[in-house]
């Protein structure tokens, strides 16, 4: 039987994909194995479990698996980089099943200097799902760790991450502007906050962060809707960077991949800059495993029109 296991390994979470030989997804699978929260018989036991009942087929795994904290550390491949030269650079592991686990290595931008684990192959999967982007696109990959990331040529030519997820967290749980009160879903407040940072000039929104207090003790913010405000800040002040430094043009298209329900709160930034966001690319990592695996050999390479997901 021909096909493909793709593993989408990340820090909180395990997916895996059961592709069929014309790279269609046959079935996919989902458990909360992270490799920070691992099942008794770690890595083994969670590859074993996710796959059970699934043929012997090559496997492919993508995320911090092959992180330093990982089952096995992948180095970094330096910008710039395409399909063609991941596919070249993977590496492999002997499971104790006795077969191979092959890994995708990272990417590395030595300007920042930055790095990125499953991103890339994300990437990869929306140029594969839109070769229009090829030619030159910004992709922006929201999360803990939003990537903005720049492809030229087909090729990842430069990127940047923000720590916008994690920031917010950080300011919910550990500071003043945080609280008990449960969060409304407040979408002028969200507005309001984009716009603080749109208008904020070469200060940023570092320096607004302390209106979000400010509102809230004047009463015409309610206590409810600031982490809607601060949302919108956060999220408003990449693209109020991006826009500023070039990283993101007007004249470029930009695109969106991820989880839809966070992707929206993009749309809804970017609209409130004046850009039109197409809807996110969803499942990304999946085709960029497909791809991959079809660049180094893993498996026969069919025409894209023959894919399906």
């Amino acid at each position: 039987m021909s096909g493909l296991i793709g593993l989408d390994w990340g820090t909180s979470s395990l997916r895996a994909f059961r592709f069929d030989g014309a790279g269609a997804i046959a079935e996919t699978r989902a458990r909360p194995w992270g490799i920070r929260h691992l099942p008794a018989g770690g890595y083994d036991a969670a590859l074993a479990d996710i796959t059970a009942g699934w043929p012997t087929l090559p496997r492919l795994a993508c995320g911090m698996v092959g992180s330093r904290g990982g089952w096995h550390e992948m180095p970094y491949l330096d910008l710039p980089a395409d399909a063609a030269q991941l596919g070249r650079a993977l590496g492999k592991l002997r499971a104790a099943d006795g077969m191979d686990v092959h890994l995708v290595p990272g990417l590395r931008d030595p300007r920042g200097p930055d790095v990125m684990r499953g991103e890339e192959t994300q990437l990869l999967g929306a140029l594969a799902l839109r070769p229009a982007l090829a030619a030159a696109a910004t992709f922006i990959q929201p999360g803990t760790h939003s990537k903005w990331a720049v492809v030229q040529g087909g090729a990842v030519t430069g990127f940047r991450t923000l720590m916008t997820g994690e920031l917010f967290a950080v300011l919910r749980k550990h500071s003043i502007l945080g609280g008990d009160t449960p969060a409304a879903d407040d979408a002028d407040a969200f507005a309001r906050g984009v716009a603080a940072a749109r208008d904020s000039g070469a200060a940023g929104a570092f320096a607004r962060l302390f209106s979000a207090r400010a509102l809230m003790l004047d009463g015409t913010l309610a206590s409810a809707s600031v982490p809607d405000y601060l949302s919108g800040l956060l999220i408003g002040e990449e693209f109020r960077a991006a826009l500023a430094d070039g990283l993101a043009r007007r004249d470029t298209p930009l695109q969106l991949i991820g989880e839809p329900a966070l992707c929206e709160r993009y749309r809804r930034a970017a609209a409130l800059f004046g850009i039109e966001l197409p809807p996110a690319i969803e499942d990304a990592a999946a085709r960029g495993l497909w791809q991959l695996a079809t660049q180094a050999g893993l498996v026969n390479d069919i025409p894209e029109e023959s894919h399906a997901c």
